[in-house]
């Protein structure tokens, strides 16, 4: 073994005992665009690959994002999808007091943390474009109220049970047959509501999903 592979792999085995590793991108795949340099290369290059079956499949439809919090995701989605709107549901203060005291009194987290540090003005500063966006601040699903689009994917990432299930109810009957539902956090041990969100609506539906093993954990729907 040569020394560089040597001591490549000892920073390997190091870099490991910190819960990260390095892996091979796709190399042998053209990306959609460079990825963003971030942890979650599996969640991104996952998105990424989604996003080409959509375009050569044609799949019909609008992106949307619920829990947008400070918009990295919500920036790739924007930047891929250039040309499709973008609906962003989000309070932009955080958890709702009445998501808490379900989350609470259920046992699948404390929800105690704090996601207030953004704003809608804070979001769209960062899209590439913006114009493609349509902002739904509030509480969900009563910002979804009159919406009846069609989707081609769609991002649930509210961390808690109640926002999930409420957003797996909404925007399954409304993904077009060959898109995309990427439920974060699914096998996150912090908010072990949305892993329950998840098996009780794919359970009730007889739907199939394929966990992920990125960061946060998701799980990906498709119809």
């Amino acid at each position: 073994m040569s020394t560089a592979r040597f001591l490549f792999q000892k920073l390997a085995q190091a870099v490991a005992t910190k819960g990260l590793y390095f892996t091979k991108s796709l190399n042998y795949k053209t990306s959609p665009a460079p990825l963003p340099p971030n942890l979650d290369y599996v969640r991104y290059a996952t998105l990424g690959l989604c996003y080409q079956e959509i375009v050569a499949r044609k799949v019909p439809g609008n992106v949307a994002e619920l829990g947008v919090y400070r918009g990295d995701f919500a920036k790739r989605l924007n930047q891929l999808f250039a040309d499709r709107e973008l609906y962003l549901f989000d309070t932009f203060s955080g958890f709702d007091r009445q998501d808490i005291v379900t989350e609470q009194s259920s046992g699948f987290s404390t929800g105690t943390q704090n996601f207030a540090d953004t704003s809608a003005e804070t979001v769209l500063q960062k899209m590439p474009h913006p114009q493609q966006c349509i902002v739904r601040k509030g509480f969900f699903p009563a910002t979804a109220a009159g919406l009846d689009d069609t989707f081609c994917f769609v991002s649930l990432d509210a961390d808690l049970y109640q926002p999930i299930l409420e957003g797996l109810a909404f925007f399954y009957p409304r993904l077009a047959p060959g898109g995309y539902i990427f439920v974060h956090d699914f096998n996150n041990d912090e908010y072990k509501g949305a892993h329950q969100a998840v098996l009780e609506f794919c359970q009730a539906h007889h739907i199939g999903f394929i966990p992920l093993p990125d960061s946060g954990g998701t799980a990906v729907i498709t119809k």
